[in-house]
């Protein structure tokens, strides 16, 4: 049977839409007849015309968890993969998860393999998740290495929230302290340095910055926002050449703090994709390159590409790895310690763990260095407002003195 997507109409005249399986699409509007609906759209889930086209299925990281989650169990339990993703769709908790359900399995029925049928949405199963797939598909250990992949995403997961969370604070800060500042130039400045013009006194030099700082804002407030949003749109474009995002991600990794911080968070990735695919039996060759695919900067993911040409010349690959410099000491040891003991895998997901904590300890301290150097920033601008304001005031009572 192949799975359907439909568009009909109810007896109301209601237009619904769904997923059902049946032997061909003349089934499929039979039995949506049968069912009191007039059908105006039905195609094979995995069919490319228009309507298939327009289906690019997304999942939510907390829906990718527990649907590898769930499958992982229903794995264990004896069920086949065809049986576990009948399963899957029954208790489906929204129609994207069903439809896309139900695609996958209308490949499997169709004879292709589990991963050749995630291939058809790579939009909702990423790289990392495909490969491991395949990897258990080929060990048989396909019920534990679905296991270790929920594992894996509920740990990015966290570690995404918890970063997003340590943020969030600063953003309103830094939000709120923007539109204060914005306030007091173009209302509050003003009006009171207009009562000081009109005095015609001699402005300090401090109170002449500020007042041409409040009309420019005010006059050319508007152009400097669209320059903004050009310039951010003509970054996000040009980075998408490879040799500029090269060039910019040398640059990012070669700062002092936050280079640190990417470096560790693509060490991260790396190791614990290699150590679910090496763990599954895929061969190292093949793990780097899915390894290489899931690094976000294209300096390391390069250092990855020339480690894995050593590999295949005879070179271990904790000596490949290190002649770039580009990845953290503590991997390199690991990787090193487990060549030796013949325990990659094992200290290669510990390492994994350890760089997670260690991430998680430096956004914590970052995000508690960046909170007062906001306040103290817009402490700072707020100072030179009030001191351009009152020094006129101080000068006048001088004069009357």
């Amino acid at each position: 049977m192949t799975a359907f997507r439909y568009q009909a109409l109810d007896l109301s005249g209601k237009k619904t839409s769904g997923v059902l399986e049946a032997d061909n699409s003349r089934a499929a509007r039979a039995l949506l007849r049968s069912r009191d609906m007039f059908p105006l759209n039905v195609a094979a889930v995995s069919q490319g015309n228009r309507f298939g086209q327009l289906f690019r299925p997304r999942l939510s990281d907390a829906d990718l968890t527990l649907l590898t989650r769930q499958w992982s169990t229903l794995l264990a339990s004896g069920l086949t993969v065809e049986q576990a993703l009948a399963a899957l769709i029954e208790h489906a908790s929204s129609e994207t998860l069903r439809q896309l359900l139900a695609g996958v399995r209308s490949e499997i029925l169709a004879g292709y393999s589990l991963r050749a049928a995630l291939d058809r949405y790579p939009q909702a199963f990423p790289t990392l998740y495909r490969a491991s797939v395949a990897a258990g598909e080929k060990s048989g250990e396909l019920p534990q290495v679905m296991d270790e992949l929920a594992d894996y995403l509920d740990r990015s997961r966290a570690l995404r929230l918890k970063t997003l969370q340590a943020l969030l604070y600063p953003a309103i800060v830094a939000s709120v302290a923007l539109l204060v500042i914005i306030g007091l130039m173009t209302y509050v400045v003003p009006q009171v340095i207009a009562v000081f013009q009109q005095s015609k006194q001699a402005l300090p030099w401090l109170t002449r910055a500020l007042v041409a700082s409040s009309n420019g804002l005010r006059e050319w407030g508007w152009l400097a926002l669209l320059l903004v949003a050009g310039s951010v749109l003509a970054g996000h474009r040009a980075l998408r050449e490879t040799a500029v995002r090269r060039r910019w991600d040398r640059w990012l990794l070669g700062l002092p703090l936050l280079g640190r911080h990417l470096k560790t968070l693509d060490a991260t990735r790396f190791a614990s994709t290699l150590a679910i695919l090496s763990g599954s039996g895929v061969p190292l060759l093949a793990a780097l390159e899915a390894g290489r695919q899931v690094i976000g900067r294209l300096p390391m993911a390069d250092a990855v590409a020339v480690a894995a040409d050593r590999v295949r010349e005879g070179q271990t690959l904790s000596r490949a790895l290190g002649v770039s410099g580009l990845f953290p000491p503590l991997l390199i040891h690991m990787i090193a310690n487990g060549e030796v003991t013949g325990k990659v895998d094992t200290l290669l997901k510990r390492a994994a763990h350890l760089q997670q904590a260690e991430l998680e300890s430096r956004t914590a301290v970052l995000t508690a260095l960046l909170e007062p150097l906001l306040l103290l920033l817009m402490g700072g601008f707020v100072l030179l407002i009030v001191l351009a304001v009152m020094q006129p005031i101080i000068e006048i009572n001088t004069l009357m003195k």
